[in-house]
């Protein structure tokens, strides 16, 4: 990674961590900030999560673990209540660098992508939903609501992320390092069991 990128990978990092940003808006405003070309090249993803996990363990050391701990716990608390929907957590919460401005990603997998808004309906949930680009052609419904989490004493942010069994077997399960990119409810437990701050390999 060159100097430029580094440069770019640091502040949006602090963004992400600092202000709890995604990663593609953190990177787009480390450049404004930086005053740089709109069209310099980006860091990666990997690139940028390492500078994440290097701002958490230099800035962060004394409460990202018990926040990343609580958010894995509340995942694990809904992957339960939507079992039926074959859910795998994804993301910052999964991968080890939630903070508290985090919020918990869910892939739900189905035959029809409305049992998920009569699962909710039937839960009084109310939610908001919009779609995002897929893998494949059609686009994915995003059901996104706040819930409680009585550890860190505010509410969360959870967005569902609704597909096809297709996509399941379609999408890899690891990415361009070998590491895994989502965990179902026996992995996430496993992890909160062993070390709730652990990063899934």
């Amino acid at each position: 990674m060159d100097s430029i990128k580094a440069e770019i990978a640091t502040v949006a990092a602090r963004l992400v961590v600092e202000e709890g940003l995604e990663y593609g808006p953190a990177k787009r405003r480390a450049v404004k900030q930086l005053g740089l070309s709109p069209r310099t090249g980006l860091p990666d993803n990997d690139d940028l999560e390492d500078a994440v996990r290097d701002h958490l363990s230099v800035f962060c050391a004394d409460t990202q673990p018990q926040e990343l701990a609580a958010l894995r716990r509340l995942a694990a608390e809904w992957m339960d209540r939507l079992a039926a929907f074959r859910p795998y957590v994804v993301g910052a919460v999964w991968r080890g660098t939630a903070t508290r401005l985090s919020d918990i990603h869910l892939h739900l997998f189905g035959d029809d992508p409305k049992a998920v808004d009569i699962a909710l309906i039937d839960q009084r949930i109310r939610y908001t939903a919009h779609s995002v680009p897929g893998n494949r052609s059609e686009p994915h419904q995003v059901l996104s609501f706040s819930v409680p989490c009585v550890d860190l004493g505010e509410s969360i942010g959870l967005h569902l992320t609704v597909l096809d069994h297709d996509d399941l077997r379609a999408s890899p399960a690891q990415d361009a390092r070998g590491r895994s990119q989502r965990g179902d409810l026996t992995a996430l437990t496993r992890l909160l069991d062993n070390d709730p701050t652990h990063a899934p390999s």
